[in-house]
């Protein structure tokens, strides 16, 4: 390969234009018109826009990807992760084009990527499993009946997806048809697919996976273990390697059962099998990855290997630069640096960033899609960056992290950075007395921290712009009156962002109105959920301040802004 399109945004899509360098080839971005001046679309060697729209009309669309891939003369294409990054269709309409894809056949992802058949697989060589349903579940009475077969908690899964996606948790009966259907529209729209299954849901149970590369020679290699439990609505906070508190007999197992999958697959590139750890110590199989993952880099400090630079080896025919298991060299960390507020239940806040400071130092690694001056848009997810910490011990990387996460200063919207503060000196994390830590230890064993302030609108100076020729950025600097922080005419919200009179049903995060759960004029009761608004491609549940009957204001795809009235009660 000489020239290698990314289709994929923010943070990873910077890592790749890095590691192409590091290979030799030139790099050419992708952006929507919400990412105008996005760091990844500035650093890249070419850039290409694919005009305005949700997911669906810019990242997640195939042809207008293919149509840059020949326009820039691209001749190989790496996806990232989420998006497009395990979809059968797109790895073989890359192809098809005659073009490199860097990643697994489209027959791999689309046996493993359909977390169904994976599960199939799985069971063939012998990796244990919690049971599940046959296929995916056809409605959401159909998801009520099978929890009443197996029993609660139920996890109800998006059969093509990953990283919390179209995930939801459902210990009630009466909840499960609802969580299904918000687990579909959640898929939908994170990957273009709403197929979800369902299977038994481990309490407090530990999240361990193994790194997997393979190549065309038949050397299939596991890197090593991470332990990533430390989640919040599904989704991972904090990663690190070699997953720690765990016998040797468990990691053993994990190793050879990762293996096994993927080479009863032939898989070919990099990937990773997902673990369930009971308190118990027993293993259940979860899903494979097959893709590159956002917590790569732990792994990658660990033991010296450049996963990303492996990819674009082995996509080029070439062998693995590693034929065994190395022993890991020390411990990392990586904390997620997510657009959000932890005192407000992990709310995403999407905004400008008027401010960002970065730790340094030996043992300090950040990857960011960000920088001063940057967007956050609520199209897409909420991360922003982040920093991964390295140390001969756990101990020395958590004494590391504490120094760098004071260090971290971001500005203009909240962000994760006050938990992961308060996490790093959490016994239950830390491990002195034992690794108290479970996938929903957040939710029901964390203090908390306090809300971020909020912060007004940055108005006034210079905007960035650009104009762009044959994929060359050429930049601009505009008055801020003339438009948003985005590039585009300013959206009104829909509803009032000032006064809020008592009774209101407002919005705690700018987003779009996806659903009304009750009818105008309904009776409704204090805490009763009735509405869902979508920002960062997830969703918030909307609840009533009092009881009492209410009037719908907002219309469903109204763009919100924060404290937007959405109804009111009387």
């Amino acid at each position: 390969m000489k020239k290698l399109l990314i289709a994929n945004r923010g943070e990873i899509a910077v890592r790749i234009i890095r590691a192409a360098r590091d290979y030799g080839i030139a790099s050419v971005a992708i952006y929507s018109d919400a990412d105008a001046n996005a760091l990844h679309a500035e650093l890249a060697d070419e850039a290409y826009g694919l005009g305005s729209g949700r997911p669906a009309e810019t990242y997640l669309h195939i042809g207008r990807i293919l149509e840059v891939a020949r326009r820039s003369g691209a001749d190989a294409v790496h996806p990232g992760y989420g998006f497009l990054s395990e979809r059968s269709e797109f790895a073989s309409a890359v192809i098809d084009a005659g073009l490199t894809w860097v990643g697994p056949s489209p027959e791999v992802i689309a046996a493993l990527g359909d977390k169904v058949e994976a599960r199939r697989v799985a069971e063939k060589v012998g990796a244990p499993l919690v049971m599940g349903s046959k296929g995916p579940i056809a409605s959401a009475a159909d998801a009520v009946a099978f929890a009443g077969e197996v029993g609660l908690p139920l996890a109800i899964k998006a059969a093509f997806g990953g990283g919390g996606r179209g995930m939801k948790v459902a210990r009630r009966l009466d909840e499960v048809g609802e969580l299904f259907s918000s687990a579909v529209r959640e898929a939908t729209e994170a990957f273009g697919r709403g197929e979800c299954y369902g299977e038994q849901f481990l309490e407090k149970p530990r999240h361990i996976e193994a790194q997997v590369i393979a190549d065309t020679h038949g050397n299939t290699v596991v890197l090593g273990t991470r332990d990533c439990t430390l989640q919040r609505r599904n989704q991972k906070l904090v990663e690190e390697a070699p997953a720690p508190f765990i016998t040797e007999e468990q990691r053993n197992r994990i190793h050879e059962a990762a293996r096994a999958i993927c080479a009863e697959v032939g898989y070919c590139g990099a990937g990773t099998v997902e673990f369930l750890l009971s308190q118990d110590g027993v293993i259940s199989f979860l899903e494979v990855n097959t893709r590159l993952q956002v917590e790569h880099p732990v792994t990658e400090e660990t033991t010296g290997i450049d996963i990303v630079v492996e990819q674009l080896r082995i996509a080029d025919g070439l062998p693995l630069s590693v034929t065994e298991t190395p022993q890991p060299r020390g411990h990392a960390f990586e904390f997620r640096i997510n657009a959000e507020d932890p005192g407000r239940g992990f709310l995403p806040t999407p905004g400008l960033i008027t401010g960002f400071r970065a730790p340094s130092g030996i043992g300090i690694r950040l990857d960011t899609g960000v920088e001063a001056g940057s967007e956050i848009p609520d199209l897409y997810d909420s991360m922003m960056a982040k920093l991964i910490v390295t140390g001969s011990s756990r101990t020395q990387a958590l004494e590391r992290a504490r120094r760098a996460l004071a260090e971290f200063h971001i500005e203009g919207v909240a962000s994760v950075l006050p938990f992961h503060r308060a996490v790093v000196n959490e016994r239950d994390f830390t491990g002195e007395d034992g690794f108290r830590i479970s996938t929903n230890w957040i939710e029901t064993e964390f203090a908390g921290v306090l809300p971020a302030p909020r912060v007004d609108p940055v108005e006034g100076g210079l905007i960035r712009s650009f104009l762009e020729i044959d994929g060359k950025r050429h930049e601009l600097g505009l008055p801020a009156g003339l438009f948003s922080a985005s590039g585009a005419a300013a959206i009104k919200p829909a509803g009032e962002t000032a006064r809020v009179s008592e009774g209101a049903v407002t919005t705690p995060i700018p987003g779009t109105l996806r659903q009304w759960l009750v009818d105008d004029g309904a009776d409704v009761n204090e805490g009763d959920v009735v509405a869902i608004v979508e920002a960062m491609k997830m969703e918030t549940r909307i609840s009533a301040p009092r009881s009492g009957r209410i009037s719908l204001i907002a219309e469903i795809d109204a763009v919100l802004g924060v404290g937007a009235k959405l109804a009111t009660i009387r």
